[in-house]
């Protein structure tokens, strides 16, 4: 194996905190390993919380993908309420010492070729460039235009360090030698056309998507449950009802989404979480809820609807329920795997933006591609039970949701097509493997 690695091309990945960030790279790995016989490592920074997330995802893969995990950085000098992008960025800031010496053993001990980073992984691109490794980027798509309000979080607000934080990633880009983005041609072509103009000097962008988990990372008790329950349920009848690893809702937010669906009739599998008040990504480095979720629940709630719904805690196998032919609407946050992992089973939307760059993809969702139908808050900022009810009655049995689930299920078309031996990611894919194969050590 160490004289194959030594001749073999390898790959170094570097992904940010977070879950939703770690998944795609895992599967761009495995299609490396698989289709092209490349040895990858993920070099992993930690910011101390618990990382059993990220340890399932990596588990039972294939011998020739391997991990490090970076000693922990401290946050202790932020102010509690400091931004995840802030933290985000700063766990690769403050993990380059560590990260070198990783590096250095890589390129010392096998024909490392390349290195592939996210959104916010642009100052590891130095410690490539001192062992003349090129490049290359993991990053989520375009969109069509949208109200600036829809923008992501660190652009709303100029004077917060999140935005300059995520303004010094942006002007790192064009140090890339190339971006690879998880979406596929026919998805947004729009958008990739109007990368592909970006004009002289830009790097060349490969889209290789739609890069999905393969299975279930979950416990076997909560997979069961949740299947066991969908199988009594008829053909395309139920919601589901998920926010991410990392979405969360308010006390109040929390009643409102569970009279709505009392109030709609509809069976619905609600992944619910504990409430916070301050934050809508409170789980998003720790995915589990620190408190039961059931205790934030209506009075009788569980009671009353336990002939229409399941409510599980904090986790649920998302892509088994998706692919489950009693699932037929996804009330989610809009977050990107999530919505690619939607498409890729046929499941129409429910759009909830809650933080990030979900409101762009919302935009995407229910303006550009007509598969999602987004949710519209009131005077207070809240998503109202009788509106909600109305969306999941509209999705699960009316007429606007048999639209969308047959625009849907052209989608779902389009991105088989695009992972197929001849489909344009394959090729994309196929493309970049080979620029990297021929990179001499």
């Amino acid at each position: 194996m160490e004289h194959t690695q030594q001749k073999q091309p390898h790959v170094a990945i570097v992904p940010s905190p977070g879950i939703g960030h770690l998944i795609p790279l895992v599967e761009l790995a495995k299609r490396l390993v698989l289709h092209h016989h490349f040895f990858v490592t993920f070099i992993i920074p930690t910011d101390g919380s618990p990382m059993k997330p990220q340890k399932a995802v990596l588990e039972h893969l294939p011998d020739a993908i391997s991990s490090i995990f970076l000693p922990p950085v401290s946050f202790d000098d932020l102010p509690e309420d400091t931004k995840m992008e802030t933290r985000i960025a700063l766990s690769i800031t403050r993990s380059l010492p560590a990260l070198r010496d990783s590096f250095k053993v890589l390129a010392e001990s096998t024909r490392l070729v390349a290195l592939v980073v996210d959104l916010f992984g642009m100052e590891a691109f130095d410690v490539a460039k001192e062992f003349e490794i090129c490049p290359n980027r993991s990053k989520l798509p375009g969109c069509v235009p949208v109200h600036g309000s829809d923008l992501g979080d660190p652009f709303q607000d100029r004077k917060a360090e999140a935005y300059k934080r995520s303004l010094h990633c942006v002007k790192q880009y064009s140090l890339a030698d190339g971006i690879m983005v998880n979406s596929f041609m026919d998805l947004e072509p729009g958008a990739f056309e109007a990368l592909k103009k970006g004009g002289e000097g830009k790097p060349p962008v490969y889209p290789i998507g739609p890069l999905i988990q393969s299975g279930s990372n979950g416990g076997v008790d909560e997979s069961d449950q949740c299947l066991r329950w969908l199988d009594k349920q008829p053909n395309r009848s139920v919601l589901y009802v998920s926010f991410g690893s990392g979405g969360t809702l308010s006390q109040e937010q929390l009643n409102e989404l569970a009279l709505g669906l009392e109030m709609s009739g509809q069976r619905f599998l609600w992944v619910v979480k504990s409430p916070h008040e301050k934050a809508a990504n409170a789980t998003y480095f720790n995915v589990h809820s620190m408190k039961d979720p059931f205790d934030f629940l209506p009075k009788g709630f569980l009671e009353r609807t336990k002939e229409m719904g399941l409510v599980v805690p904090s986790w649920a196998p998302q892509i088994q329920v998706l692919s489950h032919g009693s699932t037929g609407g996804f009330l989610t946050h809009c977050g990107w795997n999530s919505t690619l992992e939607s498409i890729v089973h046929g499941v129409p939307m429910i759009a909830w933006p809650l933080y990030a760059e979900q409101r762009m993809n919302a935009v995407l969702l229910a303006d550009d591609l007509k598969v999602a139908l987004r949710v519209k808050v009131n005077d207070k900022g809240l998503v109202g039970h009788k509106d909600i009810a109305n969306y999941a009655r509209g999705l699960i049995e009316g007429e606007e949701g048999k639209l969308l689930g047959n625009k849907m299920k052209e989608h779902k078309l389009v991105a088989e097509k695009a992972l197929r031996k001849e489909g344009s990611s394959t090729k994309s894919l196929a493309e970049v493997a080979q620029i990297w194969r021929s990179h001499k050590k």
